[in-house]
């Protein structure tokens, strides 16, 4: 893989890439405006992004963070986390939040960087998403909270 650096910018992101993460626009809408954006780029090319907004002046929550298709499970989305955690530490957050679905891939990649399970919401994807979200043949319809200490 060529460079690839990482920054916090204010830039405009490419919806198709937060919509892989979160499939709906108006969710997407909802927490951009008053979010921190961090990107991946290879050269001028926008390669990943999480997107992360402030819960109080201690806490915040990631609300998105997805990588192009090519790039997944290489490596990239480990790297822009790591140095997210980090740049949101330096800001002097205590605790990162977010929720993600009960199964997959995602519940265990967080596992792995050292999130915890807090609590479970129950019917969240019914409630908050117009179109049923499936993975692996499964509807999603809870939602857990995860947390991490910084």
């Amino acid at each position: 893989m060529s460079e690839v650096t990482f920054e916090l910018t204010q830039e405009e992101l490419p919806l198709s890439l937060l919509l892989e993460a979160d499939p709906s626009e108006a969710a997407i809408a909802s927490y951009m405006a008053s979010a921190q954006r961090f990107v991946a780029k290879r050269g001028d090319s926008i390669v990943a992004v999480c997107i992360v907004k402030p819960l109080s002046n201690q806490i915040c929550e990631i609300c998105n963070i997805a990588v192009i298709a090519e790039l997944q499970k290489k490596g990239l989305g480990t790297r822009l986390l790591t140095f997210v955690l980090a740049q949101l530490k330096a800001q002097q957050y205590l605790r990162v939040e977010l929720g993600t679905g009960t199964f997959g891939y995602q519940l265990t990649y967080y596992q792995r960087m050292g999130f915890r399970v807090e609590s479970v919401e129950k019917d969240y994807f019914l409630k908050h998403y117009n179109q049923p979200l499936f993975e692996h043949g499964i509807q999603h319809k809870d939602r857990l909270k995860l947390y991490l200490s910084l």
